[in-house]
């Protein structure tokens, strides 16, 4: 029973982890401005909408299918995913030791120093809009294509992208769409973490019972039940893979070009410790969500990579027919009607809850940068709304930017492979850091430990991400190989022509006193009880 005036068991304990969350953000030179509401379900769910087996798992589908057969979407999701859960083992003992907004970035400044930091930071901005803008895109494609034109009938043959020079493109119908989407999106993330966290809350659920629902209609009504195809690997690339991979490729290579396939579609899962400033107990609850983010998106991924597999009339003729493969299938798969408008929908609204997660993560990256002077016009970035204790202008500027890379057509044709190896590089950057800085610089650990398993598996992710690396400058991606060369060197001039002086770093070098934290905080506290 709660006596008047007291708080009960259930808040005391509350109440105690939030201050062990806020002294753990003090000891890093941080003030709590936004609001710590999430859950530990809420962090997982961030994670696991933002990796959304639904998107990835189906749009980049052919990549594996047209490079090794079956058996690379199949089995190779296993591989992917396995290695993937060795990154987040990686990453879940940094962010235990350094619960902070914006993680990557902050880890590396921590283990590697601020250049590091610095470079990792720009390196997963870059990969997340993209991100965002080709899962909207998707968001778009999916409504024009399966719901107006698929359900309803209504002819979209002419609604078509106008060529701007050689880069640029402009279909006003996509534009106007995208406008709408990103619009909504930045407007639920401008209103506080509550409605954000309940979306993603709904996204997971809705994930797990559509994906289900997907699964189970694609063995029941697909052509075969021929579970022994999983097995079988057969090089498409070149003319077998109707041109995917436009250039024949060792059988090596070809399963290396598969693996794309989930480690594009079990990314995103650092959204867990973006958001690390927002969850209860963070410390704890920060590992534990992304870890079962991705075992969760790498078991169902891998039956809904078999059920399309067994679904399919004849491979040979899916691997022809490319990127269409999946969405040929679903279309003349014998379901009844009210069963394929329950899942087109469905797939509709995981996609856009997947994005919307996006924003909330990249936002939140763009503030922790900002904060720590790391944009360009970082006073503007870094301010928090006190009302809805939400970095409301580094949300907007996410979607200004996300919204800008919808325009760029080179980044479409490589997106995938683009996304995949941008993003992992930048969880590699803070894990080879920690692999040097562990028992010399980095000696204060979180709750989560791997122990004597610590470094070997970060000495497996640098090596795995410098693999995949390889894989994605594969044709026709070959062009990452431009885009990395010319990042690479405007990261380099920017750093030691003006940042290298001008960026302070993190707070541990500059560390403001206890007085000055607390005064942020009453400030806050004062504008929500008003």
């Amino acid at each position: 029973m709660k006596v008047s005036g007291f708080p009960s068991p259930q808040e005391s304990d509350e109440l105690s982890v939030l201050n062990d969350d806020i002294k753990t953000l003090h000891s890093m030179g941080y003030a709590q401005e936004l609001a710590r509401r999430m859950s530990g379900f809420s962090n997982f769910a961030i994670s696991f909408s933002l990796i959304c087996i639904l998107a990835g798992g189906i749009t980049n589908f052919p990549n594996a299918l047209c490079a090794g057969g079956a058996f690379s979407a199949t089995v190779g999701f296993l591989v992917g995913g396995a290695f993937a859960f060795v990154v987040a083992c990686c990453m879940g003992q940094i962010a235990s030791a350094y619960p902070t907004a914006g993680g990557l970035y902050h880890w590396s400044a921590i283990l590697g120093g601020k250049g590091w930091g610095w470079a990792t930071a720009w390196l997963n901005l870059l990969a997340l809009f993209l991100l965002i803008a080709s899962v909207d895109v998707g968001v778009y494609q999916l409504f024009r294509d399966m719901a107006l034109n698929g359900l309803f009938h209504v002819d979209v043959s002419g609604w078509q992208a106008v060529k701007i020079g050689s880069y640029l493109s402009f279909d006003p119908y996509q534009t106007f769409a995208i406008v709408l989407i990103m619009g909504s999106q930045a407007l639920f993330n401008h209103y506080g973490i509550r409605a954000t966290s309940l979306l993603t809350d709904f996204s997971g659920y809705l994930i797990f019972a559509a994906t289900i629902l997907l699964t189970g209609s694609m063995f029941y009504y697909g052509a075969t039940h021929d579970l022994s195809r999983i097995f079988h690997f057969r090089n498409y690339t070149g003319p077998a893979g109707g041109g995917f991979f436009p250039q024949p490729r060792s059988s090596v290579v070809a399963f290396l070009v598969g693996l794309l396939y989930p480690l594009y579609t079990i990314a995103g899962y650092d959204a867990s410790a973006n958001t690390a400033e927002e969850t209860l107990d963070a410390r704890r609850s920060v590992p534990r969500a992304m870890l079962h983010a991705v075992t969760w998106s790498v078991l169902f991924g891998f039956v809904m990579a078999v059920s399309f597999i067994t679904a399919l009339p004849n491979i040979e003729s899916a691997a022809k027919n490319g990127s269409e493969s999946w969405f040929t299938l679903f279309n003349q798969l014998p379901m009844p009607l009210i069963l394929r408008e329950v899942l087109v929908f469905s797939l509709i609204v995981v996609n856009y809850l997947c994005a919307n997660a996006a924003v909330t993560s990249t936002s939140r990256m763009v503030y922790a940068f900002a904060r720590d002077g790391g944009m360009p016009l970082s006073k503007y970035w870094k301010l928090v709304n006190h009302k809805h204790r939400t970095p409301v202008p580094a949300i907007w500027l996410t979607v200004a930017l996300s919204l800008g890379a919808t325009l760029y057509t080179p980044a479409f044709a490589a997106l995938s492979a683009g996304c995949a190896v941008f993003l992992y590089i930048s969880y590699a950057m803070p894990i080879g850091a920690g692999l040097l800085a562990e028992g010399k610089s980095w000696r204060e650990f979180g709750p989560f430990r791997l122990g004597r398993m610590s470094k070997p598996l970060a000495g497996i992710t640098v090596a795995g991400v410098l693999v995949l690396a390889y894989a994605g400058m594969q044709p026709p991606s070959e062009e990452i190989i431009s885009y990395a060369v010319a990042i690479v060197v405007v990261l380099a001039v920017a750093w030691f022509a003006i940042e290298r002086k001008r960026f302070p770093g993190p707070p541990l070098e500059n560390s403001r006193n206890l007085e000055e934290l607390s005064k942020i905080e009453k400030e806050f506290a004062s504008a929500a009880a008003n």
